[in-house]
């Protein structure tokens, strides 16, 4: 045991992905496992609480763009090429007909997707292939930062919850912030509580809040560190809106540093218990939502055993 060499826990990672990834991604896992393994790529959130006109422009300059309201442009360019088709077909659109009735309807009636809450949510990014850095974050004069430099992606589920004018949210596995920053960024929320079972994770938490949110509307966020599995006991059927997040294999995390790594083999428990837990704060989150209200469960990992097993 003692000449056996030692084997990184990255290593073990990327043979662990391998063997499981290859096979149930097949022929997009080499383009995938590149990805995990190329440098991370930040988008910057604006802050609204903070005067963002000139950083606005200042990223455009840059060639950076807004990658949400792209994203509703090109929904709406969809939505409306279906409906325009239908049109030329000369078929009626109805309310009751198929499925694809309904979804012409939609784009006829329905407001544009970009007046939207989360729409409020601004993220720039730099164009596909480009990795390059963001500057760091400056402060306003009211000492608030301008932008939050996070993985972009991570603000799908963010803008999956859809969160409504007055709805109380739940943010059950918030630190270190970013979701929770997101969140606020709608202002929408009619009471957002963020919850993490780690201290000094909370603490991180507190810091972001401070760097970026207005004392008046931190005064409407509750900050909580307890075991999100116990939170139905706390305050069940709460909860419009319910954002569980939960600790997973971090992928890129796994493959890339060894600091803090779920693949050491000190850790191979907690590792194998990971969808048992995440089974629990899942439930946990559904049973602190109210009747109607809407759950995101979410991960930063491609295992279908954290992801769709756990659902199912």
């Amino acid at each position: 045991a003692k000449t056996a060499p030692r084997i990184p826990a990255t290593r073990l990672a990327l043979h662990h992905f391998d063997e499981s990834y290859s096979l149930q991604l097949k022929e997009l896992w080499p383009s995938v496992r590149a990805g995990l393994l190329c440098e991370q790529k930040y988008g910057a959130l604006l802050n609204n609480f903070s005067p963002i006109d000139h950083v606005t422009q200042e990223l455009e300059l840059l060639n950076a763009t807004n990658f949400i309201s792209e994203a509703h442009q090109k929904v709406q360019q969809l939505q409306w090429g279906a409906a325009a088709e239908k049109k030329m077909r000369g078929e009626s659109v109805s309310q009751e007909g198929s499925g694809e009735g309904r979804m012409v309807m939609q784009a006829e009636t329905s407001p544009p997707l970009h007046a939207s809450i989360s729409s409020n949510i601004r993220c720039y990014t730099f164009p596909r292939g480009d990795i390059s850095r963001f500057r760091p974050a400056r402060p306003d004069t009211l000492g608030l930062l301008d932008y939050y430099l996070m993985d972009a992606a991570s603000l799908l589920p963010v803008l999956a919850l859809n969160v409504q004018p007055d709805d109380f949210v739940l943010d059950l596995c918030a630190a270190p912030g970013g979701k929770t920053l997101a969140l606020l960024q709608t202002g929408a929320c009619g009471h957002l509580a963020a919850n993490d079972v780690s201290i000094s994770r909370t603490k991180r938490l507190h810091q972001v809040l401070h760097s970026y949110i207005p004392k008046e509307i931190r005064e409407t966020v509750s900050v909580t560190s307890c075991d999100g599995r116990d939170w139905e006991q706390l305050e069940g059927g709460t909860f419009h809106k319910v954002l569980v997040d939960v600790p997973c294999t971090t992928d890129r995390h796994s493959v890339m540093e060894e600091e803090n790594n779920i693949f050491h083999r000190r850790r191979t428990k907690e590792r194998q218990m990971l969808p048992m837990l995440q089974l629990q704060l899942l439930m946990a989150g559904i049973l602190a939502t109210k009747p109607r209200g809407e759950v995101v469960y979410s991960t930063c990992s491609l295992s279908p055993l954290q992801n769709e097993y756990v659902i199912e």
